[in-house]
C-alpha cells in the first residue's frame, strides 16, 4: 500500500491521505473545490466542479494514473438541481471514457462547498 501526497492538489484537511494505491488501484479521497494552496473557489457550481476535476487529475497523475483509467466515480452534490451542469462537465473531463458513476445529494459538504467527487482508478506505477 502506498500513500499519495502531491503539492499539485490541496492538502488533506483531516487525518487522511489524498489517495492510496493498493493492488494496482488508486482510491482517491473526496476532492472539493480547494486550490492547491488551500484557497476555496467561489460559490459557483461550474468553477467548483472544474477545480475538483483538476484536483482529481493531479492526484491521479501522482498515483500513476489518469482520468481515462477511472473505473468508478462518486459525486456528492449540495443541490441535485446542479446535476445537469455537473453532467456536462463530467462528460468534458472524461471525453469518450465512461466510468461507472453514482451521484447523490447531501445536506452539507466540507467547507460548505457545492460538490465533492472521489474516484477509483487503475494505477500503472504502483502495486
Amino acid at each position: 500500500m502506498q500513500y499519495i501526497q502531491t503539492s499539485n492538489a490541496p492538502a488533506a484537511i483531516g487525518p487522511y491521505s489524498q489517495a492510496i494505491v493498493s493492488g494496482g488501484l488508486v482510491y482517491t479521497s473526496g476532492q472539493i473545490a480547494l486550490m492547491p494552496d488551500g484557497t476555496l473557489v467561489e460559490n459557483d457550481i461550474k468553477l467548483q466542479t472544474r477545480q475538483v476535476f483538476e484536483n482529481l487529475r493531479n492526484v491521479l497523475e501522482a498515483s500513476g494514473s489518469s482520468p481515462d483509467k477511472v473505473i468508478k466515480a462518486n459525486i456528492f452534490l449540495d443541490n441535485m438541481y446542479d446535476f445537469g451542469i455537473v453532467n456536462v462537465l463530467f462528460a468534458e473531463f472524461f471525453g469518450d471514457h465512461k466510468p461507472a458513476r453514482s451521484t447523490v445529494a447531501v445536506q452539507t459538504l466540507p467547507k460548505n462547498v457545492l460538490i465533492e467527487i472521489d474516484v477509483v482508478a487503475i494505477s500503472t506505477n504502483f502495486h
